[in-house]
């Protein structure tokens, strides 16, 4: 088992030096070879215990692989800081600007994340930054992790002059190596030449470009602190309509002027309002998305934090999204900034299950949902996805009259002494009933559940021999039945709705005995029945 998880860290460790060493490539560094070197390790798992738990049990061959690794570590930390209890707190202080990753070696999104981080280690190191790089595992120093801020995995983030940023922007190499350079000291990248902007082109994929003639007054004070706040759009600016037309093509002849640049069909977004800080802001994170984002682990966190509240998923695996993608795009078009429309590869598990999972569903072929974040309300396309189907959809659910949609298993046919009731039929069954109700709700996975349910069982048996006709017993399975009027959380619920109030219905302890449950039962209905129930009080010695 050793060898395996020893060799699993080695094959890590190798990727994660090919792909800093593409990085360094890309990024043309002129040096011997030693700082790409440190790069590329600025993440790899330290293998000295490994390699003596290797020894320990007679793999050598595995010990050398372990051995050579371990080295190459060695090495890098002659100028990467290696955090531990002893030195964390004494590294933010001695460094003006430190870039710390908090990580764990079990988990997978510090795995994802490594490579990217060192990418733009690399990139920050390339263009002149001061910035020192630090790595700490959490996990096996958690006295530092607590000392420096680092609160889960991964964690990103950046020391000046002691003073703390969180990184919360996408886990890419540009969105972290623009952060950094904000923070440091660069908001905003000034291109005054046709060969500049034609060169930065080539490496930046979305940014806003402003056009100012001097580089002062109030408005352009805004777009500096605009720049400045935000946190992963790289901002520039130019005095030269040459140079701006280089980056934003088709500027007309005003002297002041905004626009963001993104790399997808929808390229250009111009800004059309008051050159403030928060409406450049929100300008730029309500257009830096394209018209269809494709749901990532690394993007994950943005979807779910987008100021764009209203948002429309389509579910499909890659192929079948081919058909439908131009489509999709022509509809998004016209609902820019109202509505934000994700694509998720349902052949990604990880990713489509868990939302598909809230809808109680397993599609075998395309599916379309949306939800509006701000009110936690979610809602199914169940008409043919097409242009005319998708855009009623989005229309309704922008004014406001689509209806929700709540899980809920196929009506039942059978009948039982305990009526099955489902999220559809709670108003008929239930809340629409004339007839008093005690509803059991629970989940399967729920230990009390079963035991309670055989009691409810019998307390149905007993007033169904009294032949109580205003009086029925039902259940609902909550793990796959919704209804805006049932929320509940605890399991089980025993609910008994009444014929004049079913509004509010009455909650009756789960730890209640039977003779005592049947008491209460009788005491709450107001039906002529009641005198039966009072006039069997001697059955109750059967429950």
């Amino acid at each position: 088992m050793r060898a395996r998880r020893l060799l699993a860290a080695v094959g890590l460790l190798l990727l994660l030096l090919a792909v800093a060493a593409v990085a360094a490539a890309r990024l043309d560094l002129d040096d011997d070879g030693d700082d790409s070197e440190v790069l590329d390790e600025l993440l790899a798992v330290d293998e000295e215990e490994e390699t003596r738990g290797a020894l320990e049990g007679g793999n050598k061959a595995a010990a050398e692989a372990a051995g050579g690794a371990a080295e190459a570590v060695r090495r890098a930390q002659s100028m990467v800081l290696v955090l531990d209890n002893d030195n964390a707190r004494r590294a933010v202080e001695e460094h003006a600007e430190l870039l710390l990753l908090g990580y764990a070696p079990w988990c997978e999104r510090s795995a994802q994340l490594m490579p990217r981080f060192a990418e733009a280690a690399a990139a920050l190191r390339a263009m002149g930054s001061a910035v020192a790089f630090a790595k700490l595992d959490g996990e096996r120093y958690p006295k530092a992790a607590a000392a420096v801020g680092v609160k889960g995995f991964p964690t990103v983030l950046l020391f000046v002059n002691g003073t703390e940023h969180q990184f919360t922007g996408l886990h890419t190499k540009d969105a972290i190596v623009t952060w950094v350079r904000k923070k440091t000291g660069a908001p905003v990248i000034r291109l005054q030449s046709r060969d500049s902007a034609e060169e930065f082109l080539k490496k930046e994929l979305t940014f806003a470009v402003g056009l100012f003639k001097d580089f002062e007054g109030a408005e352009y004070e805004e777009f500096v602190k605009a720049a400045t706040t935000g946190n992963e759009v790289q901002f520039v600016e130019t005095n030269d309509r040459n140079v701006a037309s280089i980056l934003f093509p088709g500027i007309a002849s005003e002297e002041q002027f905004l626009g963001l640049v993104k790399s997808e069909p929808e390229k250009f977004e111009k800004f059309h309002g008051a050159f403030e800080e928060k409406t450049i802001l929100q300008f730029v994170e309500l257009n830096k998305f394209p018209l269809i984002t494709v749901f990532t682990d690394l993007n994950s966190g943005k979807v779910y934090g987008s100021p764009i509240k209203l948002q429309v998923f389509t579910f499909a695996e890659a192929y079948d999204f081919e058909d439908l993608e131009s489509m999709i795009q022509e509809v998004a078009r016209g609902f820019k900034t109202k509505i934000m429309f994700i694509y998720v590869d349902t052949a990604e598990e990880n990713l489509a299950k868990p939302f598909l999972t809230l809808y109680g569903l397993e599609p075998e072929k395309p599916t379309v949902t949306a939800f509006d974040t701000s009110k936690g309300s979610k809602y199914l396309m169940e008409a043919d996805i097409n242009a005319k189907n998708l855009q009623d959809f989005c229309l309704r659910l922008l004014d406001g009259t689509l209806p929700p949609y709540f899980r809920s298993e196929p009506v039942p046919q059978e009948k039982g002494l305990i009526e099955k009731v489902v999220g559809r039929t709670l108003d008929s069954s239930v809340l629409e009933s004339p007839h008093n109700v005690f509803l059991e709700v629970y989940a399967p996975w729920c230990v009390d559940c079963e035991a309670i349910s055989k009691n409810i069982e019998k307390l149905a048996k007993h007033f169904n021999d009294l032949g109580i006709a205003n009086l029925k017993f039902a259940r609902l399975d909550a793990s796959v039945n919704e209804h805006p009027k049932l929320q509940i959380s605890n399991y089980p619920t025993l609910l008994l709705y009444t014929g004049e109030d079913k509004s509010n219905p009455i909650k009756l302890s789960k730890k209640l005995n039977l003779k005592d449950m049947a008491k209460l039962i009788k005491e709450k209905l107001q039906t002529s029945d009641v005198e039966k129930v009072a006039a069997a009080d001697v059955v109750k010695d059967e429950l």
